[in-house]
């Protein structure tokens, strides 16, 4: 019953900030999480700890579905390239980036254990990305990048965290295991949401002249095709992604325009209410975490946490800027390239795209609760070597991602508007 009115008065307070932050033009996840942190250190006020299980089956489909449904699926396919460069390739790099960095600073780190931590902290967030980056004017195709790459990138980045974990548990790491892995992972989860986009399809079809069994099918079956995926040890994310893309094209030429308003309003609500509850969440495990580890390390652990945001900035930009290269070196070079093949002019990055892109790149909820979800205990009985210590830092990367990169990013896009042309800006 407690931890019911504690649900209960957090969203009531989450509704109320989102307003507010519309009102101070600020982004509502840095209003909600900062409130969080306050709420969180208010003496005596009992902690709600975040349930890794609870987001990654309760929170992470609906928003997956949502994202998914409503992204341009052309701008989608056009940047693959980027898209799949950001989502895998950066995803590797910075896991081990940050497992160098954090290897040789921070004391008792042994490589297993930073290569969890990197692991933890190398994918960018869906819901994190959607959320700051909305209504900040950006163009199609960096919107359809920023979203694409944060769709998909969780799939490579529980792989690293998977055989990261393993590897602190004496297993060996074998690389073409790692490759298979994620390979199955991929492949499956696409398979699995494409079949579920077919089911879904007979049954919006036998049920057509049911508006309310309509929508409900529709919000059950992302729930239903991550559980399905996960429980066949494929890629719930990719699975849920593709039913996304699946049904939105259904939706755009077979639903009739008063069932499509019913339906996004009932998921402009959803949305809003677990986008809400995940920020002001974040905010509130934070004194929790906190509280967790030595005080004498607050401050040392969180200019580690610091420095592990500026590597992972530094990797992303340098990623973004060599794609923006080999963009239009392809471009240039149409050719040596089949005219089938020949990349279009409408998806070469900008300099000032280049940056907002590398900016944009925000750790959130999904990364808090990977790292949540570490075992407290190894397979021989012994204590999960340095738990507190990686779960406060990704925390506060977290947090420093969230509310400093996003108190920046409006900044920078007015300056680089007003620095040069940007024609594909709105």
């Amino acid at each position: 019953m407690e931890n019911y009115t504690i649900i209960l008065f957090v969203l009531g307070v989450m509704v109320l900030l989102s307003a507010l932050a519309d009102k101070i033009k600020i982004a509502s996840p840095i209003v909600l999480i900062l409130t969080g942190i306050a709420i969180g250190f208010i003496p005596g006020m009992p902690g709600l700890a975040i349930d890794p299980h609870i987001i990654f089956l309760l929170f992470l489909p609906p928003l997956l579905y949502d994202a998914a449904f409503n992204i341009s699926f052309e701008g989608f396919r056009a940047n693959l390239s980027t898209i799949s460069s950001l989502a895998i390739g950066l995803v590797f790099l910075t896991t081990a980036g940050i497992a160098v960095i954090t290897h040789y600073c921070i004391p008792g780190m042994s490589w297993p254990l930073s290569f969890v931590l990197g692991s933890i902290l190398a994918a960018t967030d869906a819901v994190a990305a959607i959320s700051i980056t909305k209504n900040l004017g950006l163009s199609p195709n960096t919107n359809v990048i920023l979203e694409g790459e944060s769709l998909i990138n969780d799939a490579s980045a529980l792989v690293a965290y998977r055989f990261a974990v393993a590897a602190v548990t004496g297993v060996v790491f074998v690389w073409w295991r790692a490759g298979l892995t994620f390979i199955v992972l991929m492949v499956g989860g696409f398979v699995i949401g494409m079949l579920m986009g077919k089911v879904l399809t007979y049954l919006l079809r036998a049920v057509r002249t049911h508006t309310m069994a309509l929508l409900s099918l529709t919000i059950l079956t992302p729930f239903i095709t991550y559980l399905l995926a996960e429980t066949l040890h494929c890629s719930g994310v990719i699975a849920v992604v593709v039913l996304g893309f699946s049904i939105s094209r259904l939706s755009a030429h077979r639903f009739p325009n008063e069932l499509r308003q019913q339906s996004k309003t009932i998921w402009e609500m959803i949305v809003f209410m677990l986008n809400g509850l995940i920020f002001i969440l974040i905010g509130l495990e934070f004194p929790i975490v906190a509280r967790a580890i030595d005080p004498h390390l607050f401050l040392p652990y969180t200019g580690y946490a610091l420095l592990i945001t500026v590597i992972a900035l530094a990797l992303r930009m340098i990623r973004v800027f060599l794609q923006k290269g080999n963009l239009q070196r392809a471009f240039r070079n149409k050719k040596l390239a089949s005219s089938r093949r020949a990349i279009p002019e409408s998806i070469l990055l900008t300099a000032q795209e280049s940056l907002i892109i590398s900016w944009a790149g925000m750790r959130g909820i999904v990364s808090l609760a990977i790292a949540i979800g570490l075992p407290a205990m190894l397979d021989n009985g012994r204590p999960f070597p340095m738990r507190n210590d990686i779960v406060f830092i990704s925390t506060v990367v977290v947090v420093i991602t969230i509310v400093g990169q996003g108190l920046l990013l409006p900044i920078i896009i007015k300056r680089v508007r007003g620095s040069a042309a940007m024609p594909r800006f709105q």
